[in-house]
């Protein structure tokens, strides 16, 4: 009986040296990857560490820009940043809303991470359009209507308001209809609206219902505004009105369409 040929011996050693071949190759792949996952764990630990156990990135200093009334150590103190706290941790929309609780002065506050040390508070403060009187004091009264800060002096160049709405008739109907915030905001609207020249001059606003808004200017004058609505136009009719009766005593524009002034 014949023996295998040469060409059955060279396939018989070809099939034979595959599989430990591809094994070898399968070991090398395994150990690669485990590698890397070992690496990978050993990287990510190594950031966790970094940024919560180290003491490379932990808050440092607190900054405070934007105030004009406040102090800058008003505004840390009322932030209450965790000084020492891994800079990752601090939770920047808590004290966002921290600073706005505690100073309603604030406007709005925009708290930032300033790596690697810092907290960055950049702050827009209110300003006012109107003031109260209450007692010896002044409270402070915003575009929006808000009073948000009472003071013991007046500042310079924010006219009064006065709410005369304790008179029977209309003016308490109006009260009772629009409630003094809304009466407040309408009043704060007409403040807005004034042409500058008008609003340098504007010592108070006057509100005695929702239509019926006057203001007191220097020298004695004074304006029949009306309500807060078309206050563009009133504005732009007041300027003509004033530029064509220089030595007029009262000006009337709740109907601009129809405007009118007095000399005495």
């Amino acid at each position: 009986m014949a023996g295998p040929t040469t060409a059955e011996r060279g396939e018989r050693q070809q099939e034979s040296s595959g599989p430990p071949l591809v094994r070898r190759f399968g070991r090398r792949r395994l150990r690669v990857i485990i590698f890397m996952l070992l690496g990978s764990v050993l990287l990510g630990a190594g950031c966790v560490w970094v940024l919560y156990g180290s003491q490379w990135l932990r808050v440092g200093h607190v900054s405070v820009s934007g105030t004009t009334v406040l102090t800058p150590e008003q505004v840390r103190e009322a932030a209450d940043v965790p000084v020492g706290a891994p800079l990752i941790s601090v939770d920047t929309d808590a004290i966002e809303a921290r600073l706005r609780r505690k100073s309603p002065r604030i406007d709005s506050v925009d708290a930032v991470r300033s790596w690697p040390h810092g907290i960055g508070l950049k702050v827009i403060e209110r300003s006012p359009v109107l003031l109260v009187r209450k007692g010896t004091s002044y409270v402070e009264v915003d575009d929006e209507g808000v009073r948000f800060a009472t003071v013991s002096e007046a500042p310079k160049g924010v006219p009064m308001l006065e709410l005369s709405v304790s008179r029977p008739g209309s003016a308490v109907a109006s009260l009772r209809r629009f409630g003094e915030d809304r009466l407040v905001r309408e009043a704060v609207r007409v403040a807005g609206d004034l042409p500058a020249a008008v609003a340098h001059e504007t010592r108070t606003v006057k509100v005695l219902s929702y239509d019926d808004i006057s203001l007191e200017l220097t020298a004695g004058r004074s304006v029949a505004w009306g309500s807060g609505e078309h206050g563009g136009t009133k504005a732009r009719t007041l300027t003509a009105l004033m530029k064509a009766a220089p030595g007029a005593r009262h000006f009337d524009v709740s109907v601009p369409t129809a405007p009118a002034s007095e000399v005495s």
